[in-house]
Order: C-alpha cells, then sequence, then structure tokens
C-alpha cells in the first residue's frame, strides 16, 4: 500500500512524497527513511532508466518494513535556493532539514513503531546520516550504503583522478594541470575565513561555504562517538566511492565497535546493481542500463533493521 504525503507541508519547501506500508498493520511496524546521494533527485533516485529508491521501497514492503521516499529539495526547489542568501547554501538546507521532518512525520504516524524508525543514506546521503540522526532525526539506527569517511572534497578530487587516469595521454598532462588547480582551490577552502568562503564561488558556481561548512562536521567524528547500531554497505565495483580509501577505511576506524556491521558485494556498483563497465569513464553508459538493486542486498538490509 502506498501513501502520498508532504514532507515539511508548512514550511516554505514542502516536498511531496510516498509512504509505503507492508498489508499487516496490526501492530505498529519499523520504518526507515530514504535519503539521496549529491544532486537533484526524484523520490526514487531515478537515475536514467534506473530507480533503486522504488526497488529498495518495494522490496522492505514485502518484508514488513515501511518505507518514506520524497523529493529532494534541489530537485523540486533548485532555482530558488541558488538564489537564497549564500549561508543557507548548505547540506542542512539541501539534506538535513527535510530527513529530520520525515522522522518526525514517521514517528507521529500511529501506523509506525516510533522507537524503530531508521535511515538509509546513500552516498552522499550515507555521508550526512549520522549528521542528520545528531541534528534531531534521532534514529533506531543508521544505514550507510556507498558512503565515505572522507571529506566531499576529498571524494570528488579521487573521482577527477579516476577518470583521467583513463584518458589519452596528452588529455592527462592537460586535465592534470586543471586538477592541481582545483585542488588548490580545496587547499584554500580550508583555510578561509567563513566570510571569504561565503564570498568565493568553485566549480562553476557552487559557493565555497558548500564545502567549508560541511567539512566542519566530519562523519567520522559523529560515528566516533554514536553507540547505536550503524550498517555500512559497499559494491567492490562502485566507482564513485572507492573500496579501498572508503569502505576500508571505514573498517579500519570502526572494526573495534560492536555497534557497526559491514558488508561489501561482488561485481556491484555504487547504486548496489550489478556493474556492467565499472568504471567512471563509462559510468554514464553504466547508468543507462535498465537494472534492479540486487535481492541479497535489499534482504541483508530488511534482516538488520529488523533484528534491531
Amino acid at each position: 500500500m502506498e501513501q502520498d504525503i508532504v514532507i515539511g507541508e508548512h514550511t516554505p519547501y514542502p516536498l511531496e512524497g510516498i509512504l509505503s506500508l507492508p498489508q499487516d498493520l496490526s501492530v505498529p511496524v519499523p520504518a526507515v527513511i530514504l535519503v539521496h546521494g549529491s544532486g537533484p533527485t526524484d523520490k526514487d533516485e531515478t537515475i536514467f532508466r534506473n530507480r533503486p529508491f522504488y526497488d529498495i521501497s518495494e522490496g522492505l514492503t514485502a518484508r514488513g518494513i515501511a518505507v518514506l521516499r520524497y523529493d529532494k529539495r534541489t530537485k523540486i526547489y533548485g532555482k530558488a535556493m541558488k538564489k537564497a542568501p549564500v549561508e543557507t547554501q548548505t547540506v542542512k538546507t539541501e539534506t538535513i532539514d527535510d530527513a529530520v521532518l520525515a522522522s518526525e512525520l514517521l514517528k507521529a504516524d500511529d501506523r509506525i513503531d516510533s522507537n524503530r524508525v531508521f535511515i538509509f543514506g546513500h552516498s552522499l546521503g550515507g555521508m550526512l546520516a549520522p549528521c542528520i540522526d545528531a541534528e534531531g532525526g534521532d534514529f533506531a539506527g543508521i544505514i550507510i550504503a556507498a558512503g565515505s569517511p572522507r571529506t566531499l572534497s576529498d571524494v570528488m578530487m579521487s573521482q577527477n583522478e579516476a577518470i583521467i587516469d583513463q584518458l589519452p595521454r596528452l588529455l592527462q598532462i592537460l586535465a592534470r594541470k586543471q586538477m592541481a588547480k582545483l585542488r588548490k582551490t580545496f587547499l584554500d577552502i580550508e583555510e578561509m575565513s567563513e566570510a571569504e568562503a561565503k564570498a568565493k564561488k568553485v566549480m562553476g558556481g557552487i559557493s565555497a561555504w558548500y564545502f567549508k561548512e560541511m567539512a566542519a562536521h566530519p562523519v567520522k567524528e559523529y560515528l566516533q562517538s554514536l553507540k547505536k547500531p550503524v550498517l555500512i554497505l559497499q559494491g567492490q565495483k562502485d566507482a564513485q566511492v572507492s573500496l579501498e580509501q572508503d569502505f576500508l577505511q571505514f573498517q579500519q576506524l570502526y572494526s573495534d565497535k560492536e555497534t557497526v556491521s559491514f558488508k561489501e558485494y561482488p561485481d556491484l556498483n555504487h547504486l548496489f546493481m550489478k556493474s556492467v563497465y565499472g568504471t567512471l569513464k563509462d559510468i554514464r553508459k553504466e547508468y543507462r542500463i535498465a537494472r534492479k538493486v540486487e535481492p541479497e542486498v535489499i534482504e541483508d538490509i530488511a534482516q538488520w533493521i529488523l533484528t534491531h
């Protein structure tokens, strides 16, 4: 059963969403909120012909778990947000505030077990999930899917370097000069004052403040003190976040924490679907192939939620 809902109905940025409910509602059920990756994304996290959030919602609901998915604020209000004061151009307004409102909405629903509301953060959403929890989400547990313990700028640099490595030699030389400039820009942002960061635009118009503000709240600090359960998932063929630099770093940082679990999947890409090309150079071709989130991933998520 699917129900249309609105996140932030009485705010300046109401967002359409869908609450998927299991058939058996004789007792309050556990629930999970799906939080998008980077970019303006709809409620299904649609990428070409793929709809990973739809797949996850369908699979979890069939296993007795309610799922809330909704349009990302930048998808609906992107133009207005770009014209807003620069101090509001942060991941807080882009992602965090709406996820907190989603949590509050679920906990107020009598059909939902308010003590068993979880968050599933994908990519950038995974990087932000512990912060969303601390900012008021107050979830029963956190799922980080294809996330990273590094800063967003570090991840972006790695992605660009991976693309350069796959270019012809002459183009590599030219691209590396541009990369050196971008690397210096990110280093400069770290040293900027708040006022300087708010005044500077980088990468075609993104506020430097966006990167500086997010880096001030690293996922590593939130997870270090977190006592609630965390599940970290990674596809081995993910071309956007690195098995070595991201997932393995998570393991090194938190392998001694009994509350943190890890699972990696051979042959799966950033969307937790079967990988075809496995490289950033071919990422658009990869995502144009219609696929489904692998059933094993959905089953692992469901079992983890149902046992916590």
